[in-house]
């Protein structure tokens, strides 16, 4: 056994975000009687993913990336709505969207019964992590689930891993491996701290980016065969 924990990115890694989203996003505008369409849950996406990456390089807060989302998407789709209240709909839709990796229970229940130590290390909102989490099927299986809200720092920062370390009790850096989908986030960040990283890639994006991690598969099971 070549590590003895193992920390996995949350969303698009052990869970689908996508469906957890769409579902959030079609329950929300069905609430407040506003037509979704197509280009709204594009230009949403666009938005959510530039204030999340700025939220990575410190430039915006959680609290603001939440409702900053939703002032912006009315404003362009010309819609009069309380982006706040909206906002904090969503997040409880979203925490509701529990929908597993294809592989991502085998995985972890196999790692686990191989005498390896799990927890998630996620920048997601607390509220919707920890229910989403929690509705699993995952749900015991992590010694802790480290959420940046909870920490003060959000990946790529090694704040973030320096608190990990902590709680999981190690004294060896080279017995830790971070799994996660994002380059700039997961990968970057274990990069920052010195430690293994293996990036999951399912769609077999081709990386132009400088980030090299440790490792790369494209399904979840792949990991038995290096860890």
């Amino acid at each position: 056994m070549k590590y003895e924990v193992i920390l996995f990115d949350a969303d698009d890694t052990l869970f689908d975000y996508s469906l957890a989203e769409a579902h959030a996003l079609k329950s929300v505008f069905l609430e407040h009687q506003i037509e979704l369409m197509h280009s709204h849950v594009e230009l949403y996406r666009l938005v959510n993913q530039q204030l999340w990456n700025d939220y990575e390089k410190g430039k915006v807060t959680l609290d603001f990336l939440r409702h900053e989302r939703f002032r912006r998407l009315f404003a362009d789709i010309q819609v009069e709505m309380d982006a706040v209240y909206f906002s904090e709909r969503y997040v409880q839709y979203l925490g509701e969207g529990s929908f597993l990796i294809e592989g991502a229970d085998a995985l972890i229940q196999q790692l686990l019964k191989n005498g390896h130590r799990a927890a998630i290390i996620t920048n997601g909102i607390k509220q919707t992590q920890q229910s989403r989490i929690g509705r699993s099927s995952l749900a015991n299986s992590f010694e802790h689930i480290i959420i940046s809200e909870d920490t003060g720092y959000s990946k790529p920062h090694t704040g973030i891993f320096d608190y990990a370390f902590e709680k999981m009790n190690l004294s060896d850096k080279t017995t830790m491996l971070i799994v996660g989908d994002s380059l700039s986030s997961d990968i970057q960040g274990g990069i920052n701290y010195g430690i293994d990283t293996c990036w999951f890639n399912p769609k077999k994006i081709t990386n132009v980016s400088a980030i090299r991690p440790t490792y790369e598969i494209q399904r979840l099971e792949e990991l038995l065969l290096i860890s």
